[in-house]
């Protein structure tokens, strides 16, 4: 009993490993104009076809020539399922890209995933809704 109690309060009293985040934030990132890939989905659908690896495989292999950079994946959905659903598939489009980039090397840390819906915009048609966009940050300069 006391050799449990004890284990247990090493584990209570160890600290939470940490973890290498790179600081940053995809705020702004859709109006960026350089570097943007443009990774198609059927209607209503989160799975990648060929077009869209097609986008991620270029979009990664960008990453590797410059380890530095960023990437904002931001997934877009249509809201004529309405908002909660649009979200909730921009999302998971979202989530299939940037599991798709990890495949194919792009470390998890340099990802920021975000569903990006315009369910308070007023228009139900939004361009490029049915699309996962990818945005290649500049890469950061170094402080002199």
């Amino acid at each position: 009993m006391r050799a449990a109690l004890a284990g247990l309060a090493c584990l209570l009293l160890a600290a939470p490993a940490a973890a290498q985040v790179r600081p940053f934030n995809c705020i702004g990132a859709e109006q960026l104009e350089d570097d943007v890939i443009a990774v198609p989905f059927a209607r209503n659908s989160s799975t990648l076809g060929p077009a869209g690896r097609s986008a991620v495989a270029t979009a990664a292999a960008l990453l590797r020539e410059d380890p530095g950079r960023l990437i904002c994946v931001l997934g877009h959905a249509d809201r004529s399922v309405g908002a909660e659903t649009s979200t909730q598939i921009a999302a998971r489009r979202a989530r299939a890209v940037s599991l798709a980039l990890a495949e194919l090397g792009v470390e998890r840390d340099r990802v920021r995933a975000e569903a990006r819906v315009g369910a308070f915009s007023g228009r139900v048609d939004e361009p490029g809704a049915r699309a996962v966009t990818i945005v290649l940050l500049p890469t950061a300069r170094a402080e002199p």
